[in-house]
């Protein structure tokens, strides 16, 4: 991504397969992204690790504490 950090998810970001909050973001080396949940971002990656820098932020699914004003 030209050495730039791509903006954090927030609950406004879909997957693009199922429509559920998206943790997942694949940005194409093509142009272009791909927002995925955290099911779907597991069962896609591996494919487009050579096509796309990833940026996975499903470990938020599992972090204590109260909610993020996304």
């Amino acid at each position: 991504m030209n050495g730039t950090l791509a903006p954090a998810l927030t609950n406004a970001d879909r997957c693009d397969r199922c429509g559920a909050q998206a943790y997942v973001r694949a940005v194409l080396h093509a142009g272009g992204e791909l927002l995925f949940c955290a099911h779907h971002g597991r069962e896609h990656i591996p494919a487009l690790a050579h096509l796309a820098e990833i940026h996975d932020e499903s470990d938020r699914l599992l972090a204590v504490g109260p909610p993020s004003e996304n």
